[in-house]
């Protein structure tokens, strides 16, 4: 291009060469030039490019750069036999004025047309061929060098900056050809990331001053809180930049909303800071609020003054660094003599001494004293080594490095430049930038990363208050890419050791799932598995398996445990004891009737049907112990087999008995011939037919279901799962229980009908009128029974329930028929035999035609005569 790039003047080509051709930037000669880009001036005003100078932020870095270039080029094994050059600029802390300054460094790189420019002699002109830069160190603010990196990498221009630590710069396709030294404000935020998970909180809020750093710092922390997971933000505050009063109580109270957010990130600056801990004492929550402080804040005692006890506990982030002690000799043995090459000490001395220097044409001011150049930094002023410091030499040596690099590679053995460094190509140096790998000058490694950015390196401070020897800061942990913590050696309000809590939800106990809240991962509900559901995994409940209930702590299923009837249960007990009185008094009969077989009352019972009779009694008692003994298949079988058989024949022989009765006595008001099929053979053969009717019957049933055993896990399985128990029983359902007795219930009331129908016999017909009784009472038993069996159906202890109920009735219904029947006969055959004699006889026709006798004249015989035909 044949013009001039604009915001750059071209020295005239016709006028002389003079030291003060650049006024506003500094020229080392050397083999190779490396550009510098400093704030010497702070921003002016009005409309004025440049202000005051910055002695410490401009003056101590732009002579950092200058003592590395006097290391390098004095150091016989970096760079030998060649000299490393400088142009250093003066930004003025301003990205526009920056940009203007440093087109100087593109200046030997854009081609100029002179074909058409003479000198007034008409002469070819002489034109200086500029320097070229092959890199630069700098800027210092990353507004900047943001600017100045947009036109350096056109030109391909390697950029390491000294103090830039915006996020933004570490974008590799925008900011390509620029690297730093100092860690990003990223890794800031990723560090506090780092601490804030460390300490076990995920919940927390944030508080930013309003501005680049605050809320740049903020969104990075928000951004890698998200990328990590975990870690939940429950509010982001801004402070105003020009707060209004009050405004510091408005964000306690805000932060006060979310109460179980105790860890405050704080990326404000110091006067905010301060601030926000004299609104958290006025509000009496000295020792709520756990603060996590960013570099603003670091190890600074003026933002905590008078603030101690809310600031207790904060935990505090300080880029590392260190002092070097080389350069504070060399800087302090400046002095206006020595240092006549930068051109802006003179500045800077009258600056540092309050003095003023005498120039031609310039009137002193009264007011200033005169400056003798015998004063001495740091002897006659105050000298503190500026920060970054370490930072700029690092960048120096850096592409100092690079630049060694590659010549070795490309120039192996020459002696200084050679034709493949000349021009020094800008891609391939700064290659040879991100690969190098080298102790700094603090003694930590100078490296970079794929994004041209270098490690971070932080310390990690905490305010203590008590068991030091004086309150303070303490270095509690670093963090270099990773964090390395040292949580022992930290204390909080009151000295405590115990890391306070920053979470919304706390952990769910054992056998409760986690029901999230929405849009909070951090936050969720705990619910319990309650019931028989176990907890599945940590946001689920499941039910158990139907034979399993969960385990106490509801994290798994185990087996319920099965149970059956015991013998010394209470509700076997009482049935068992009725069956066993039963027994020994059924026994008692059986053997008395034996014994007295051929007695007159024991012949007028009906000797035949009387043993089927007990022998059934004996059996409903004997049932008792099957239903209580311990399920199997046999007892099943037998189960089913004797639980109706037993009244099956008590009541087959009774209806016998009532139906004989009932037809003698009929027939007998018809006719004198007596009805069929009353002998005693006769009688048993249809006991029997109505017996077989139930046997047949059961065994059907054991065809169509055979026996077995069943666990029943519904019967017992209450709300509470502790409770629960399986019930080992016989395979036998309420309704087929009911179909098994509905035929003896059958027999029962058909008996009961025809015991109504005899009540008309006479007195001494004794037999007619006990089997009634008996009825009526079994009928009154068997009515109780019914509700109660079914009424149990819901209750957790139904089984026992019913078995008692069932065998208690039945042990009853025995129990009347027994005493009904048998005991008054048994009673005159022991205690009065007298009245065991046979009475007179009369015939069976008498009785029957002596209509007019009356009923109270019927003897014992005469019954007699009737049951023995």
């Amino acid at each position: 291009s044949g013009q001039d790039v604009p915001g750059f003047k071209l020295e005239h080509p016709c006028s002389s060469v003079h030291q003060h051709s650049h006024p506003h930037s500094i020229k080392i000669p050397g083999d190779i030039t490396l550009g510098g880009l400093f704030p010497v001036h702070a921003r002016g005003h009005a409309g004025v490019p440049c202000g005051e100078i910055k002695k410490e932020k401009g003056i101590h870095r732009l002579e950092a750069m200058m003592y590395a270039l006097d290391q390098i080029n004095s150091d016989p094994e970096l760079l030998p036999n060649i000299t490393l050059g400088a142009r250093i600029l003066d930004t003025c802390s301003r990205d526009t004025y920056a940009l203007e300054q440093s087109l100087t460094f593109v200046q030997a790189l854009i081609q100029k047309d002179t074909s058409d420019i003479r000198c007034s002699n008409g002469e070819q002109p002489i034109i200086r061929k500029p320097e070229r830069v092959v890199g630069v160190i700098g800027a210092s603010g990353s507004s900047v060098s943001i600017m100045v990196a947009n036109v350096l990498r056109l030109f391909e221009i390697p950029q390491i900056s000294y103090a830039s630590t915006a996020p933004e710069l570490s974008d590799n396709n925008r900011y390509d050809f620029f690297s730093r030294v100092v860690p990003p404000d990223s890794y800031q935020a990723q560090a506090m990331v780092d601490i804030v998970k460390a300490l076990g909180w995920n919940y927390v809020s944030t508080l930013a001053s309003e501005g680049n750093y605050g809320e740049s710092g903020v969104d990075a922390f928000v951004q890698i809180s998200r990328e990590a997971g975990g870690l939940c933000i429950a509010q982001s505050l801004k402070i105003p930049r020009e707060p209004k009063p009050g405004e510091f109580d408005k964000i306690i109270k805000r932060l006060m909303e979310t109460p179980n957010a105790r860890g405050v990130i704080i990326f404000a600056h110091e006067d905010d800071i301060k601030q926000v801990l004299e609104a958290a004492k006025k509000s009496n929550l000295t020792g709520q609020f756990k603060f996590v402080g960013s570099d603003s804040w670091g190890a600074k005692s003026s933002p905590i003054l008078d603030q101690e006890e809310v600031a207790e506990g904060a935990v505090t982030i300080l880029p590392k660094r260190a002092s070097i002690d080389g350069f504070d000799q060399y800087f302090t043995t400046r002095s206006l003599e020595n240092n006549r090459r930068n051109i802006w000490f003179a500045e800077f001395w009258e600056d540092d001494f309050r003095c003023k220097l005498t120039r031609p044409g310039i009137k002193i001011d009264p007011e200033k004293k005169k400056c003798t150049g015998e004063e001495r930094i740091s002897r006659d002023s105050h000298y503190e080594q500026e920060g970054k410091v370490q930072f700029v030499i690092d960048a120096v040596y850096a592409m100092a490095h690079a630049l060694h690099n590659m010549h070795q590679d490309l120039c192996p053995g020459a002696m200084g430049v050679c034709d493949k460094m000349d021009p020094v190509e800008g891609r391939l140096l700064l290659s040879y930038i991100h690969s190098v790998n080298f102790n700094g000058s603090a003694g930590t490694a100078v490296l970079f990363n794929e994004n041209g950015d270098a490690p971070g390196r932080y310390d990690i401070f905490q305010y203590q208050m008590t068991n030091t020897s004086n309150p303070g800061y303490r270095v509690i942990g670093q963090w270099t890419n990773n964090l390395r913590l040292n949580v022992e050696e930290m204390q909080w309000t009151g000295g405590s050791r115990q890391i306070p809590d920053s979470v919304c939800s706390f952990p769910c106990r054992s056998g409760e799932r986690k029901k999230m809240v929405k849009g909070v991962p951090c936050c969720w509900h705990c619910e319990l598995c309650d019931g028989y559901q176990f907890q599945a995994d940590e946001f689920n409940c499941e039910m158990c398996p139907f034979d399993m209930r969960p385990t106490l702590n509801r994290t798994a299923c185990r087996p319920t445990p099965i149970i059956k009837l015991e013998w010394h249960s209470p509700w076997a007990v009482i049935p068992l004891f009725l069956a066993i009185l039963g027994i020994l008094a059924t026994l008692s009969v059986i053997i008395t009737f034996i014994r007295f077989n051929d007695t007159p009352i024991v012949r007028a019972a009906g000797r035949e049907l009387s043993y089927v009779l007990l022998t059934g009694i004996f059996l409903i008692y004997f049932i008792t112990f099957l239903m209580i003994a311990e399920p199997g298949t046999v007892v099943c079988a037998f189960r089913r087999l004797l639980l109706g058989l037993g009244m099956c024949i008590t009541y087959s022989a009774m209806l016998t008995k009532t139906n004989r009765i009932y037809r003698i006595f009929e027939q007998g008001k018809k006719s004198v011939t007596p009805p069929k099929f009353i002998s005693p053979t006769s009688q048993l053969m249809i006991t029997f037919i109505l017996i077989s009717v139930q046997v047949v019957g059961v065994f059907i049933w054991f065809g169509v279901m055979p026996p077995h055993t069943i666990v029943d896990y519904d019967e017992q399985r209450p709300p509470n799962p502790e409770l629960a128990r399986g019930i080992l029983k016989c395979d036998i359902a309420d309704l087929s229980l009911i179909c098994c007795l509905s035929y003896s219930i059958l027999l029962m009331v058909t008996c009961t009908v025809y015991a109504v129908k005899s009540r008309g016999v006479p007195e001494t017909f004794n037999e007619a009128k006990p089997i009634g009784f008996t009825m009526y009472t079994t009928c009154i038993v068997w009515l109780a029974f019914v509700p109660i069996f079914f009424g149990t159906a819901q209750s957790t202890e139904k089984m026992f329930i019913q078995t008692t109920t069932l065998t208690v009735s039945m042990s009853l219904s025995a129990s009347v028929s027994l005493g009904m029947l048998y005991i008054p006969k048994v009673y005159v055959i022991i205690f009065h035999p007298e009245q065991n004699v046979q009475k007179r006889k009369r015939s069976f026709k008498i009785i029957l035609s002596d209509d007019k006798i009356p009923k109270k004249e019927f003897s014992q015989g005469t019954m007699l005569n009737v049951d023995r035909n």
